[in-house]
């Protein structure tokens, strides 16, 4: 048994280094655009490895100031995905004063006040970055965070409002109908409500809480 340990950390090891070689290899964009691949398949170590390069390489152009706007972009985006949002906030707001027109900050920035229970701040980040992007690469995410914190803070319609908004521009995300469905349960628009249920089903069969969303509204009808 420790013979077949000792092997499988070995293995680990040796792709452990492997990974990093090829990070190596990578520009930031390509590290962070390889891990968010690896992090999507469940291969979070592996994942965390071209996130740290991301940091390593965007941290050092930021010390040696030839930081451009994908420095800071890339830097804050790896550090949420390790889930370090208080460096988030640190690099994302000296990135604000290098780059004052840099929206994507904002998203990132929001998505960390967010996990970090600031809901205030979360919040306004993400208005911001909604107002300035209206069809920004993160649109949608910003969008589902601002439903998150108007769900979490009862304001249902708004919420109801925000899901809407977030599937009209990501309509592949069960979670999202599912989301936007409840909404509409508890302000009760009961058929959209249906609707929405019966398209994060399709989406996700095996979703649990749609169904029994679907099953609940088929009952009252």
């Amino acid at each position: 048994m420790r013979r077949l340990c000792g092997a499988a950390a070995c293995i680990a090891l040796l792709a452990f280094h492997a990974e990093a070689q090829a990070a190596h290899a990578l520009t930031a964009a390509q590290n962070y655009y390889h891990g968010r691949y690896l992090e999507a398949a469940n291969r979070m170590p592996e994942a965390a490895v071209h996130y740290s390069e991301v940091i390593r390489v965007s941290s050092g152009e930021i010390a040696r100031n030839a930081a451009t706007r994908e420095s800071f972009v890339l830097l804050t985006r790896a550090l949420r995905r390790m889930n370090r949002h208080a460096e988030v906030i640190s690099w994302g707001q000296q990135g604000l004063r290098a780059f004052p027109d840099e929206f994507r900050l904002l998203e990132t920035m929001g998505q960390s006040f967010f996990f970090m229970g600031d809901f205030e701040q979360s919040l306004s980040h993400m208005e911001r970055y909604a107002n300035a992007m209206p069809n920004g690469d993160r649109i949608s995410l910003a969008y589902f965070f601002i439903g998150e914190i108007m769900r979490l803070s009862q304001r249902f319609y708004r919420a109801e409002l925000a899901y809407a908004k977030a599937v009209h521009f990501a309509p592949n995300m069960a979670l999202w109908w599912y989301r936007l469905g409840s909404m509409r349960e508890q302000v009760g628009d009961a058929a959209p409500a249906l609707a929405a249920y019966r398209r994060a089903l399709e989406l996700s069969p095996n979703h649990a809480a749609a169904r029994a969303g679907l099953a609940r509204l088929a009952a009252a009808e």
